[in-house]
């Protein structure tokens, strides 16, 4: 979500003139952080999740669902709870239903969209087995409260995107499209939330651009979809904004569905997880290790396949997202040679990662970017102030970027005391990993934040792929994993990731042998990772790789990266998590517990279970009142999100939607 600060905004031809500076002020803020920070330790390691929720309104008679843009009501409504605010009311058991009181309760927080809510456990998870089951009632218990504190006809759901987002008549209240903010032809100012930032955001990376932003995703062709495809929705004829004329400049492609504001990417949903790390050795190998698997973890929630009310040929968000918030100019592009700018930038600044941070011995120069676009001067006042080179590059690679919104009030004097400039430009760098050094003024270590899977229908989806991220970044550091990729095939795979069906039909470029080169079992570790009770595999010698880079990896399937490959070396990552449960000895009944997350991950890699994106592709294709032609009627998309609504109060146990959801529940 990033910062959301008070004040007053400047427009992007004021901001410009003073990006420079707020650079500048953000580097000395993070050098100040840097000092105190660099040795900061941790008794042991916490996470937390982020659960993002699209509010919808039904109306059973009509039968038809719009977004509700209730918001802020609802925040308020929740934050003047008294029972709430007493961190009163438990968590609900999974099966029984009762209640386990000393929760503390959870937060909720605005969105982007005024139809989105955002809800984080109300205080960090450790890493012990009990954390890791409650995780999902946790996550039961916070749509809980959500749902009490709307209509009773309003739902929080767990959808990545909603289907008719952009149909011009799905939001309530209705305001009509267009507005001096977004200037979009499909959705008006008022779907984004009000708090300056958002709409400030949204004009200025339009303004920074010189142009709408621009997404076209290709359209799913169905039996009887016109070839080409001419996005019916678009208005040709407008002429509200000069922006209005990017569609008759070629905005719009063929068979595309064509979208032109920032909310058709922010007003997604996503499941995020941050790892707090033991100190900042521990912090930047999680970064790097976990970076390569953020592709096969966007694959495997895939649950993006509607947009603006049409069936898409990909399966995932990302690239929307990438899109939605794209402020380079042609220039940046590559469209026009360098004249005002710095630099041909390649990515988005929502993006796929750049850059590997770890000081490990098994980083080969090879793995980095040969490409890698990055300040010089701020890399020099970086290394100046003490930092070294492979995370001086990874800051003055983010600090390329402009800081999109400032405030004017923030430029009088610089305090080394917060981070406001810094987090001004780090938190407007959105990519699939992030590195958080410790915020000022705060007992919170270094932390990783890993940004890539979509939104899950269910809690127990959610809280499955939660809980795999827990315990293959445990057994990483436990088993002294090696992932490590070429930065470039991780951006392939990003790309593959996006295919419809990539899960069961792509090849992914995944590492060979992630373990280490010569082991021996040692009775301890001399630095062993935090939450760590378990004997530790050694290598006998420093595991230097040689040899050609291309040799290391290949390409595999899902399922071969999921559950291993035979005939190979590569055990795959749910034996290498299992392997990870035999050497702490976790009794019987956790680890049945946790087998049904185990085996959820291990369905969708094999495709005994389906995806999000394939169930409801499926579901429309199957409606009587589909046509067949791509397009997703209002009453279509009505059945869809009840649909949704059904799986997640019944999780599968009424049969209904089998294939995605299949027997990993154990029932009661």
């Amino acid at each position: 979500m990033g910062l959301l600060a008070t004040g007053t905004p400047l427009e992007w031809p004021e901001a410009k003139k003073v990006a420079g500076h707020v650079r500048q002020w953000g580097i000395e803020q993070l050098l100040a952080i840097w000092n105190k920070a660099k040795g900061k330790e941790r008794d042991a390691l916490l996470w937390g999740d982020e659960i993002e929720y699209l509010v919808v309104s039904f109306d059973e008679e009509k039968r038809r669902v719009v977004l509700s843009l209730r918001q802020a009501d609802i925040l308020e409504a929740l934050a003047s709870d008294a029972e709430l605010l007493r961190q009163g009311g438990g968590v609900p058991d999974i099966q029984t239903g009762d209640k386990k009181h000393g929760k503390v309760a959870p937060t909720f927080h605005p969105e982007f969209g005024r139809f989105m809510l955002e809800a984080t456990p109300g205080a960090p998870w450790g890493i012990g087995f009990k954390d890791l089951l409650d995780v999902e009632s946790d996550m039961k218990w916070r749509r809980e409260i959500a749902k009490q504190h709307m209509y009773a006809w309003e739902y929080p759901i767990t959808m990545t995107n909603f289907p008719m987002l952009g149909d011009r008549k799905s939001i309530l209240p209705w305001f009509p499209p267009s507005g001096s903010r977004l200037r979009s032809q499909f959705v008006p100012d008022e779907i984004a939330n009000p708090h300056i930032r958002f709409p400030t955001l949204a004009a200025n990376i339009r303004a920074r651009r010189g142009r709408k932003v621009e997404l076209n995703v290709p359209v799913f062709h169905d039996e009887k979809t016109v070839w080409p495809f001419k996005d019916p929705t678009v208005d040709y004829d407008l002429h509200d904004w000069p922006e209005d004329d990017d569609v008759r400049n070629g905005a719009a492609k063929e068979n595309h569905i064509y979208m032109d504001a920032m909310a058709f990417g922010m007003g997604t949903c996503c499941l995020q997880i941050t790892f707090q790390a033991k100190n900042i050795e521990e912090g930047r190998k999680m970064y790097d290790q976990l970076s390569p698997l953020g592709p096969i973890l966007l694959a495997l929630t895939a649950a993006t396949p509607i947009y603006k009310g049409f069936l898409a040929n990909t399966d995932v968000r990302w690239n929307q997202i990438s899109r939605a918030v794209d402020d380079r100019t042609p220039e940046e592009l590559g469209e026009k040679p360098l004249k005002n700018d710095r630099w041909r930038i390649p990515k988005s600044r929502y993006a796929s990662n750049s850059t590997y941070i770890s000081q490990d011995p098994r980083l080969r120069r090879e793995y980095l970017d040969p490409d890698l676009v990055y300040d010089p001067e701020i890399k020099t006042r970086l290394m100046e102030g003490g930092m070294d080179d492979l995370l001086a590059s990874h800051f003055a690679h983010l600090f390329i970027r402009d800081p999109i919104v400032v405030f004017n009030e923030d430029l009088k004097n610089l305090d080394l005391d917060k981070n406001d400039h810094f987090e001004n430009l780090q938190s407007t760098n959105w990519q699939h990993m992030r590195f958080k050094p410790p915020p000022t003024g705060s007992d919170i270590g270094w932390r990783v934040e890993v940004r890539p899977m979509e939104i899950q229908i269910t809690d127990f989806e959610n809280a499955a792929f939660s809980v795999f991220v827990v315990l293959i970044t445990r057994a990483i550091l436990s088993l002294d994993l090696n992932f490590y990729l070429p930065i470039q095939r991780t951006t392939e795979n990003m790309e593959t990731a996006h295919h419809r069906d990539a899960v069961l039909n792509d090849k992914f470029y995944f590492r060979k042998d992630p373990m280490p080169r010569r082991q021996a079992r040692t009775n301890g570790a001399s630095n062993p990772p935090s939450g760590a009770n378990t004997p530790r595999l050694q290598p006998t010698r420093p595991d230097s790789p040689f040899g050609p880079v291309e040799d290391e990896y290949e390409l595999m399937t899902v399922d071969e990266i999921i559950n291993g490959k035979a005939d190979s070396v590569f055990p795959g990552l749910i034996p290498l998590v299992e392997s990870y449960l035999d050497s702490v000895n976790v009794d019987v009944e956790t680890r049945c517990e946790l087998a049904q997350y185990l085996n959820l991950i291990k369905g969708r890699a094999n495709g005994s279970l389906w995806t999000a994106a394939k169930w409801i592709r499926h579901f429309v294709r199957s409606h009587e009142k589909y046509g067949m032609d791509s397009v997703v009627s209002e009453e279509v998309a009505y059945d869809v999100v009840k649909a949704a609504e059904r799986i997640t109060e019944q999780e599968g146990r009424d049969g209904f939607a089998k294939e995605m959801m299949g027997e990993c529940r154990q029932q009661s």
